[in-house]
């Protein structure tokens, strides 16, 4: 077979029938984008890596844009494009180190810990969101996406049989490491700028742009475990499940009304072009 046959029918990590294909696929990622966002920075190490080395504040809307980008090429991309995408980021976090501010300990943007920790906050959240949005997916598949993702954690560098596979698994890394969790200063005002972020006026004044980001950060921000949100201390914010819950499934419902056409980014329409699946 030649290496253009190869790329045509080349899967990637996990390939039309995961797990991992319907899950990322689902309307309900950009909420579980932003609930990643708000969980990871309750690890004080891991939001000072994030404050002290990303342009997160300058240029919001380009690092979301980002990150759905490398989540779209490592689930959908062949092998070769997952591969690359996964050394990129492993070439800029060995480069990067720093000091915590607020404890003065030091920190290595490589450290498995780290790795481990964006690992699991991201595709616990995945996870999690799109279930109390709606989707169905059982109990046993709920472990198989877990299981999967263990793959995509090799690409940051991590040893995926350190890696949390199960729903008990992933449940008792969190229990592990909710000691080791507070809100510093910094991720206060990092959750401040999620809720509020800048925008050009006219759209600001000129569109519902404002009103529309909002509701969709505050429903994110009340998907996170009880424990954390209790831990940000922000009285306004959403604070019970079932009201984040139907939040969840009315923004799931409203998109999808929208053609998939419209709602699926260019790595799934490449995907399916090149393997098929639904």
């Amino acid at each position: 077979m030649s290496v253009q046959e190869t790329t045509r029918t080349d899967a990637g990590l996990y390939g039309p029938d995961s797990v991992t294909w319907r899950v990322h696929a689902d309307p309900s990622m950009a909420l579980a984008g932003l609930r990643a966002l708000f969980l990871q920075a309750v690890h004080p190490l891991a939001m000072a890596g994030v404050a002290q080395h990303s342009d997160f504040r300058a240029d919001p809307w380009g690092r979301l844009f980002r990150t759905a980008d490398y989540v779209g090429v490592t689930t959908y991309g062949t092998r070769a494009e997952a591969e690359r995408a996964g050394a990129k980021v492993r070439g800029i976090h060995k480069r990067l180190s720093g000091i915590e501010p607020e404890s003065g300990r030091t920190y290595r943007v490589s450290d498995p810990a780290l790795l481990l920790w964006v690992h699991c906050v991201e595709v616990e959240s995945f996870l999690t969101t799109a279930v109390r949005s709606g989707l169905r997916v059982c109990a046993a598949d709920r472990d198989r996406y877990y299981a999967e993702q263990t793959r995509g954690s090799a690409l940051v560098g991590l040893d995926p049989s350190t890696v949390p596979g199960s729903v008990a698994e992933m449940a008792a890394y969190f229990d592990r490491m909710r000691p080791e969790l507070h809100v510093t200063a910094e991720a206060r005002r990092t959750a401040s700028f999620i809720l509020w972020p800048p925008m050009p006026s006219k759209v600001a004044r000129g569109t519902p742009a404002r009103p529309a980001w909002v509701a969709l950060a505050t429903t994110a921000f009340g998907m996170l475990p009880r424990w954390a949100r209790r831990l940000y201390r922000m009285p306004g914010l959403p604070t019970t499940d079932l009201a984040a819950t139907a939040a969840g499934r009315a923004f799931r419902s409203g998109l999808l009304v929208v053609p998939e056409r419209l709602r699926h980014g260019p790595e799934l329409k490449a995907a399916r072009a090149r393997v098929g699946g639904s």
